[in-house]
Parts: structure tokens; C-alpha cells; sequence
């Protein structure tokens, strides 16, 4: 072989260093032949049928929500890769109308009134808990499209992908609600992130918001890490990933090692993702750093889909291991009120002052929960956390909703370009007060029952560490009004810093999403019924009491 000249061999030559043995049945690229894979593939189907196996049962009204939203984002991406840029506007409306159209059906779910409606072995519940909070979520995302839609167009942003992105993390938080499975609360976290992520860096040509975008990204895969890392560890002791299974299995006093390093860890995943301090130090970068749209939709939709899921664990797989996270949370919630506060003291940048009072805002969600183990408390801790996180909504959208209407003509951040705002916007003076007293607690405004009823669940435990709890949060109530009433002196006292005192003209979308949140904060604060009842106990199946 080697004495014929390789121009006339009609085969391809292989030199033999190329020749390797493959084995039989392999391919000689590493693969399995077809053949064994079809073989493979009828095997497991087989074993599946002759096991018994029957498709699950599904409800498609109680899923509606999420189908909309799936469907949804498959139109906007096609209408995007085929409109004109000029047309792009168009995109904002129509995700509009999918949020509206989504919430339809979470309205005739909640008129039928069933208890529950489970799906995969309990892996998935529609109750009312649920409905409330992707009824939340909905129209959080709504008033987050109408703050965003001028600044997009305006700013040169990509609007079609922006909106597509917003809509996937929107889907993951409907789906949060409703899991009751660690996998499915993993995937469901995860699908509402990774979008999260890219949104914080859409100003691809600002530095900051470049930062931003890293900064979240980075510890927000770390923090996913070891929260995932604690479900593999209770999934190694339980041996099962349902939290109503793991909920019967731990036990206060009967805890392994390994039980309680999983549940550490796991309520560390989730502090990241409501900013609690220590957890903190990537929000107020972000919140700078990225579009004030996106940061105002981090703060309400991003932070309360972490407390959905946090609640649905204690209540459901923790109820019995009170000893671990009660303290834990309990720490928690202290140092995050004081540190948020005390930090937002400091603050010259209006953005960088809300998003410590965002923090801040957090510990006082988590001070009922640090006392749900509570059998006194149980039930109005759940109630508080959901009612906060409603109002908390209203009044934060409200607040950055001003900022941008604002922002537009000063070009600046800064709190003192707020000065003289009565003088030649008083109508967004008067919006502005609003919000911020709001935020203070201050009646006849939702934020102070809001307050009044994290304060009420606290108390309802009747030992000293609710009391002491109850006393640092009325301490840190007196300190943030300080930075608030900062700023309403500014609007109300100081001169325009550069003297400009042209009027503002608010765009129609804006205008709409501050009448929605005005709205929203005087309706709670005049009429707390319209919000009292809901996140009662039995509202969450599954929940055990402690």
C-alpha cells in the first residue's frame, strides 16, 4: 500500500496515526448510532407505559394566566422582527394589552371562588394567594410598561426585545405563585431573573448601567447558587423536593445538621433577592445604574416575587423549624431597616435614596415573618406581608413614576434639582408628597396601614423579642421620614437650581400610571378594607400551622 502513489487511490486515504478504534456500535465520532438511540428511546417509553403512567390532568382555566403571557411573548417577538422602527411604538400598547389579557382570567378565577385548584401532584396550586399575587404582578408590569414606553422611544433603547424580556420575567413571577415544588420555585425564580439581568444593562452605552447589569448578575448567580444548594441538601435528607412533604418531615427539636445548614442557606438565596442587608450592596448600584423604569420594576415586581416565594416556603416546608429561621429572620429584618435607613440618610441622588429606602422598605415586610412561627401569629404575619407588599407597590411605582416625569426636564438625579418643583409643576408637587408621605407612613395614606399592620402581626406574638422588634421598627418609622421629608422641603422651600421654571409637559403614558397609583395609595389608606382581607391563612392550601 504504502508503494502506491496516493493519487491513484480511489478511496480517501486515512493515514494510520487517524485510525483509532472506536468500539463496536460506536460511531466514529464518540456518538451512538441512530439505530441505538430509537432502541434506547422505545425502551424508555415502554418501561413509562407498562408502569402505569397516565398524563396529568390540567386544568386550562387555572393555567389561562400564563398561557396568555407565553402566547404573548411569541407575538410581540414576531410583530417585532417584522414592523418598521418607526412602528416600534406599537409594541408598548400591545404588551399592554397581553398584561390586561392575562389578568382577565385571574379575575373570573377569583368570581368562581374555588378553594384550589391543584395540578401535578400538588406541584402547582391555584388558590387564592396565588390570585392575588399574579393579579399583583399583572398590573405591576402594566404601569411599568406605560412609565417606560416614552423613554424607550426617546432614549434610542431596543424596544421590541425590551418588552419581550419584561414579559418572560413577568411569566416567571405568575408561575411563582402557584409552585409549590423546590424545582419548580427554582425554574420559576430563575425564568423571572435572567431577564431581570439583561434589562439592568439596556443602556448598553452608559458605564453605569453596564455596572449595574454585571454587579446583578454576578451575585445574583451566586445567590441562586447557594440557595440551590440548600434545596439539594434538604432534597439529600428528605429525599423529596414537595415542601408540604418537607414540611412534614422537619421537625423542631429532631433537625439534622444537614436540615438546618439547607434552610440557612435557602433563606440566604432569597434575602438576595429582597435586598436584605447583608444581601443588599448590589441594589443601589443597579438601581442607579439601570433605566429608572427597569429600576422601579427591580424594586416592586423583582423584590415582591422574592417574598412570594420566602412566604411559600416558611408557611409550607419551615412551619415546624421555627427554632432556625425565626432568629435568622428575625436578625434579618432589624438590620435591614436600621442599615437601609441610616444609609439613605446620606443620599444627594434621589434614585440611590430610593433604593436604600427599598431595602429599608424590606425589613419592615420581613418583621412579620420573623414571628410566623408564632401560633398567635401565624396568620396575621402572612396577612401583613401580602397587604405591605400591595401597597408597597402603589406608592413606590407612584414615587418613581414622579422621578421620571421630573427627570425628564431637569436631565439630573440629583435631590436638589428638585428644588422649586411647587413653583412650576405643582400638580407633580402635590403627587410627589403623596408618594413619600406614604412611604413615611404617614394617614390617611396606604402606607400607614400597611405599617400599622406589620406592627399589629408583630405585636400579636406577645413575647419580648416581638416587642423589641416592635420598638427598633418604630425607631426606624421616626428615621425615615427624615430623608423623606428631605425631600418635600426641597419640592416645597428651595429654588429651582438653575432658575428654569418652563412648565413640565408629562407624556399621556406617564399621566396614566401616576393616576393608577394615586389612585391605588388613597384608596388603601381611606378604605384599608379594600385590602385587609386579603393573604388570610387559609387562602394558601397547603400551609401547616406551627
Amino acid at each position: 500500500m504504502d508503494a502506491v502513489p496516493r493519487r491513484h487511490c480511489r478511496v480517501r486515504c486515512v493515514p494510520a496515526a487517524d485510525v483509532q478504534d472506536h468500539g463496536p456500535g460506536r460511531h466514529p465520532d464518540g456518538r451512538a448510532p441512530r439505530s441505538l438511540t430509537r432502541l434506547m428511546l422505545a425502551s424508555l417509553i415502554a418501561q413509562a407505559t407498562g408502569a402505569g403512567w397516565t398524563a396529568p390532568t390540567i386544568d386550562w382555566h387555572a393555567i389561562a394566566p400564563e398561557l396568555v403571557l407565553v402566547v404573548g411573548i411569541n407575538i410581540v417577538l414576531l410583530i417585532d422582527l417584522n414592523i418598521a422602527e418607526a412602528k416600534k411604538w406599537m409594541l408598548a400598547t400591545l404588551t399592554g394589552f397581553v398584561m390586561l389579557g392575562a389578568l382577565v382570567p385571574v379575575v373570573t378565577l377569583f368570581v368562581i371562588g374555588d378553594d384550589s385548584r391543584p395540578m401535578f401532584g400538588g406541584r402547582y396550586v391555584i388558590d387564592e394567594y396565588a390570585l392575588i399575587m399574579k393579579a399583583f404582578f399583572l398590573l405591576v408590569a402594566y404601569v411599568v410598561i406605560l412609565m417606560s414606553q416614552t423613554e424607550l422611544e426617546e432614549g434610542g433603547y431596543y424596544q421590541g426585545e425590551f418588552y419581550v424580556l419584561m414579559l418572560c420575567s413577568v411569566l416567571g413571577m405568575v408561575m411563582m405563585t402557584s409552585s409549590r415544588d423546590m424545582i419548580s420555585i427554582f425554574v420559576a425564580l430563575e425564568l423571572l431573573s435572567i431577564p431581570a439581568y439583561m434589562m439592568a444593562a439596556w443602556n448598553k452605552r452608559n458605564r453605569k448601567s453596564n455596572e449595574a447589569g454585571v454587579k446583578y448578575y454576578l451575585l445574583g448567580v451566586f445567590a441562586s447558587a447557594i440557595m440551590l444548594y440548600g434545596m439539594s441538601l434538604l432534597f439529600g435528607s428528605i429525599n423529596s423536593t414537595l415542601l408540604t412533604d418537607v414540611g412534614a418531615s422537619l421537625t423542631d427539636g429532631n433537625l439534622n445538621g444537614l436540615e438546618v445548614v439547607g434552610i440557612v442557606f435557602i433563606i440566604s438565596g432569597f434575602a438576595f433577592k429582597i435586598s436584605a442587608v447583608p444581601f443588599h450592596t448590589w441594589a443601589p448600584d443597579t438601581y442607579e445604574g439601570a433605566p429608572t423604569p427597569v429600576t422601579a420594576f427591580l424594586s416592586v415586581a423583582s423584590k415582591a416575587a422574592g417574598f412570594v416565594a420566602l412566604v411559600t416556603i416558611i408557611y409550607l416546608a419551615f412551619p415546624n423549624a421555627s427554632d432556625v429561621y425565626q432568629p435568622f429572620i428575625w436578625v434579618l429584618a432589624a438590620l435591614t431597616m436600621t442599615i437601609g435607613n441610616v444609609l439613605a440618610l446620606r443620599q444627594t441622588n434621589i434614585v440611590r435614596m430610593l433604593a436604600y429606602s427599598s431595602v429599608s422598605q424590606g425589613g419592615f415586610i420581613l418583621m412579620p415573618l420573623a414571628f410566623a412561627g408564632e401560633v398567635e401569629a401565624a396568620g396575621s404575619a402572612l396577612n401583613a406581608v401580602v397587604v405591605y407588599l400591595l401597597v408597597y407597590g402603589f406608592m413606590n411605582l407612584g414615587a418613581f413614576a414622579v422621578v421620571i416625569a421630573v427627570s425628564r426636564k431637569t436631565r439630573s438625579g440629583e435631590i436638589s434639582s428638585f428644588g422649586g418643583l411647587f413653583g412650576y409643576a405643582p400638580g407633580l408637587a402635590v403627587l410627589a408628597t403623596m408618594f413619600f408621605a406614604s412611604l413615611a407612613g404617614i394617614p390617611p395614606l396606604g402606607g400607614w396601614f400597611a405599617k400599622f399592620n406589620a406592627f399589629k402581626a408583630v405585636l400579636d406574638a406577645q413575647n419580648n423579642w416581638a416587642y423589641v422588634l416592635a420598638s427598633i421598627a418604630a425607631v426606624n418609622t421616626v428615621i425615615s421620614a427624615a430623608y423623606y421629608m428631605k425631600v418635600l422641603r426641597t419640592i416645597w422651600m428651595d429654588e429651582a437650581p438653575d432658575g428654569d421654571t418652563t412648565p413640565i409637559v408629562t407624556p399621556s403614558p406617564i399621566m396614566a400610571a401616576l393616576s393608577l397609583t394615586v389612585v391605588g395609595t388613597l384608596a388603601v389608606g381611606v378604605y384599608p378594607r379594600l385590602v385587609a382581607g386579603f393573604g388570610e391563612l387559609q387562602d394558601l392550601t397547603g400551609a401547616i400551622l406551627p
